[in-house]
């Protein structure tokens, strides 16, 4: 009697089973794709494994041979020099276009959808297009600058201009982050700044007071995710230059791609993922912590007390 007591199945169990049976495809592919590789990927790390042959334990090499590999720090000071050069300019254009389609302007539906379009449209063809802009000889960006008698440099073929190209390319997709900032803006209430316009404080008194603090969420959402996008910067580096010229758009996955699947070097690629999930767990950890001191949350008190 009190087994049965014990199994009976009721509404909550069944509830549970339900819920549990509901997402069981999520979980089963979590495992599958997520972790199953995760922890497969962590193993190979100390492993050398080149397909062909059987895996060997090495212990720490992977690791010893990154710090005397001058490719890997190639790898690091262009990642991370991208990042200097694409991150905040891409956050404050995607505030700006935010900003001015907050605006009552005619058409503001048709310049919303014209300026939110690039940012789903990626991937190879994207960096072809962008390739032709970028051309030395025919591109339209050079032809546009001799229309001001300037002459344009070399762009994807200049070790120079290489990485700034790029940087530039990468606005095509504030898109994405403008329509998160837009929806931050339409909820600032308008009170605030009818109270700050009786205080006596002018347009730019108004955005750094009001404006900037209400949404400081959506800007940390987005330097979130902009850190954590800068650092799995891949195709358009793949496709357009190859790592090159002399290295100069030698990006990180870049370098881990080639190792994995050019030299079969699995478990020196799989040090170099690590190593790569390491840097943008210290970025974002970072992120967070400073976060304390500019973010700011409605009906949260200085100091974490709501």
């Amino acid at each position: 009697m009190e087994r049965t007591q014990r199994f009976r199945m009721t509404p909550a169990r069944r509830e549970a089973l339900w819920a549990y049976g509901l997402i069981s495809p999520w979980i089963i592919g979590f495992l599958i794709f997520t972790v199953a590789p995760m922890v497969t990927s962590f193993a190979m790390a100390f492993m050398e494994y080149n397909v062909i042959q059987p895996a060997r334990w090495i212990g720490g090499a992977n690791y010893r041979n990154l710090t005397i590999d001058p490719l890997f720090w190639q790898s690091v000071k262009v990642t991370f020099t991208f990042a200097g050069m694409s991150l905040i300019p891409s956050l404050a254009a995607g505030l700006v276009l935010a900003m001015l389609l907050n605006a009552e302007i005619p058409g503001l539906s048709v310049w919303r959808t014209l300026y939110y379009l690039p940012s789903i449209i990626q991937g190879v063809p994207v960096a072809i297009l962008w390739g032709f802009v970028f051309n030395k000889r025919f591109g339209v960006l050079n032809w546009a600058l001799a229309l001001f008698g300037i002459k344009g440099p070399g762009w994807l073929a200049s070790p120079q201009w290489a990485l700034p190209a790029l940087a530039i390319m990468s606005l095509w997709g504030v898109g994405g982050g403008m329509i998160l900032y837009l929806a931050g803006l339409q909820g600032v209430p308008t009170t605030l700044y009818d109270a700050a316009k009786v205080d006596g404080a002018n347009g730019w008194h108004r955005f750094w007071k009001v404006t900037l603090p209400m949404i400081s969420p959506v800007i940390f959402y987005n330097l979130v995710m902009g850190t954590i996008g800068t650092f799995q910067y891949f195709t358009n580096a793949y496709v357009m230059t190859d790592g090159g010229p002399d290295y100069a758009t030698w990006f990180y996955n870049l370098y881990l791609y080639r190792n994995a699947f050019y030299y079969s070097k699995m478990g020196y690629a799989s040090a170099l993922a690590w190593v790569l999930f390491l840097f943008v767990l210290l970025l974002t950890l970072l992120i967070f912590k400073s976060s304390a001191a500019w973010v700011y949350y409605e009906g949260q008190l200085k100091g974490g007390r709501g």
